[in-house]
C-alpha cells in the first residue's frame, strides 16, 4: 500500500473537516445573527451544500476509483441523473426512516426533511462520488472485507460514523434538561456532524496503522 495514497486521502478528509468548521464560522461574517443553533436550519443548508460541493470537487481532482473505460457523454449524462435520482430517493428514504424512529410526521417536516438531506449528503454522496450508482458495488463495500482501496475502506468508516453520531444525538432529546440545542433536530444533526468529522479523521489513521494487514484485491 502507497503511503502517498494514504496522505491523499488524509489531505481530502482533512479538508472536509475544515469546510465543515468553516460552514459555522464563515457566515457568521456576512449574516447577523447566525449561529448553529439559532439559524439551525439555514446551517443545515449550507453545511449540505458546502461538503456536497467539495465532495464532487475532490473526486473529480483526485479520481480515485477512476475507471479505465472511456465513456460516451451520453453515458456521463445517465449516470449523473441516476445519482441525482439515487440522491433524492436517499433523502426520501431517510426521512421515513427518521420518522420510524420517533421524529414528528406532521410538525417540524421541514426540520427532519433537511436532516435527512444531511444524512444524505455524509453517506449517499459520498457512495455516488466513489462508487456511482451502482447498487451491487455498494453492498460489496458495505459488506464483510469487501473495500477494495483504502477511498472505500474510508467510506465504510465515515458512513458508519455517521450514523452512529445521529443515533447518539438522539438520547438527549427527550431529557428534562430544557437546553436549546435539544429541539429537535439539532442534538441530531451534530452528532452525526461530528461522527462524520471523527470518521474523516479516524479513517486515514486506522488505514495507517493497519496497512500491513489490508490487502485490496480485485473482484
Amino acid at each position: 500500500m502507497k503511503e502517498a495514497e494514504i496522505r491523499r486521502l488524509a489531505a481530502a478528509n482533512l479538508l472536509g473537516v475544515f469546510s465543515i468548521i468553516l460552514t459555522a464560522v464563515v457566515p457568521a461574517f456576512f449574516w447577523d445573527g447566525f449561529t448553529v443553533l439559532g439559524t439551525h436550519l439555514a446551517w443545515l443548508c449550507i453545511c449540505s451544500v458546502c461538503v456536497s460541493t467539495l465532495s464532487i470537487t475532490l473526486h473529480l481532482v483526485l479520481k480515485p476509483n477512476l475507471s479505465p473505460k472511456r465513456s460516451s457523454f451520453a453515458h456521463k449524462i445517465s449516470r449523473f441523473l441516476k445519482c441525482c435520482i439515487y440522491f433524492i430517493m436517499s433523502c426520501i428514504l431517510f426521512h421515513a426512516i427518521i420518522v420510524l424512529y420517533g421524529a414528528p410526521l406532521i410538525e417540524s417536516v421541514t426540520e427532519t426533511f433537511l436532516f435527512a438531506v444531511l444524512l444524505s449528503t455524509f453517506t449517499t454522496l459520498q457512495c455516488l462520488c466513489l462508487l456511482g450508482p451502482n447498487i451491487q458495488a455498494w453492498i460489496r463495500v458495505f459488506s464483510k472485507n469487501g473495500a477494495m482501496s483504502i477511498w472505500e475502506s474510508s467510506l465504510q468508516i465515515t458512513s458508519m460514523c455517521s450514523i452512529l453520531g445521529a443515533w447518539f444525538g438522539a438520547f438527549p432529546i427527550p431529557l428534562d434538561w430544557d437546553r436549546p440545542w435539544q429541539v429537535w433536530p439539532i442534538s441530531c444533526s451534530l452528532g452525526a456532524t461530528f461522527g462524520y468529522m471523527a470518521g474523516l479523521i479516524i479513517a486515514p489513521l486506522w488505514i495507517h496503522w493497519n496497512r500491513k494487514q489490508l490487502t485490496y484485491k480485485s473482484r
